[in-house]
């Protein structure tokens, strides 16, 4: 394996080793997963917890529930996730996917392959690549890593990619270095979350204090 798959290996053992199993992507089941996935967008988890609390007690948390609900009604009650009306229509987009591919199934997903259903996720008008790719780790259980924004700094930071470089190349990398197992997808990503929000900040990063500090490059390497 090359040094660059050596690092990133070692990112996931030390931070795997300091915060123990994550145990993601939160969420009761897998259509609940996938209304999660959509509703991030551009929003904080907690504003997203909200409007699925919102969505849950209004019992309209299955893919018939969510289909029932008028738009108005669906827009105030994901209304804390923000851009209620953009993702009203999105839930709207995703939902007339589902009736066409499996009846309002989603599990009926699962059947086809990552490379015949990827394509067919994209093409829906509101998700792009790390919601498909959300929905398909997550809910359906399929082989693909997902890539966000802590990713593309944590991986930056430790001279990992190009400083130029897009999701799919970001991606690449990343399925190089790991085994290609949904187990390993899943919880890389969600330590490389975890340990940004506790390390690896947008500013004021604790370099000094993260258990892959011997992994950076040499100038930024710093003593504990």
């Amino acid at each position: 394996m090359s040094r660059r798959g050596e690092n990133i290996r070692g990112l996931y053992q030390a931070f795997a080793q300091a915060l123990g199993p994550s145990r993601w992507w939160p969420g009761e089941t897998p259509f609940e997963v996938a209304v999660g996935a959509i509703l991030t967008q551009n929003t904080n988890w907690k504003n997203v917890e909200r409007a699925i609390a919102n969505l849950k007690g209004a019992g309209a948390m299955t893919e018939k529930g969510l289909r029932a609900l008028p738009p108005a009604t669906l827009e105030e009650l994901i209304r804390p996730a923000g851009y209620f009306r953009i993702k009203t229509q999105r839930l709207s987009q995703f939902l007339d996917f589902l009736d066409q591919e499996s009846g309002l199934d989603i599990m009926a997903l699962a059947s086809q392959s990552l490379e015949e259903l990827r394509p067919k996720l994209l093409s829906v008008r509101g998700i792009g690549p790390e919601t498909a790719d959300s929905i398909l780790l997550y809910a359906l259980g399929k082989p693909v890593f997902v890539v966000d924004a802590y990713t593309v700094r944590m991986f930056g930071r430790h001279g990992l990619i190009p400083e130029l470089t897009d999701y799919h190349e970001v991606q690449d990398i990343a399925q190089t270095a790991l085994p290609a197992e949904v187990r390993d997808y899943n919880e890389f990503h969600a330590l490389i979350v975890r340990a940004s929000k506790q390390w690896c900040s947008k500013s004021k990063p604790k370099c000094t204090l993260c258990p892959a500090r011997n992994l950076l490059p040499a100038p930024e390497r710093l003593p504990a």
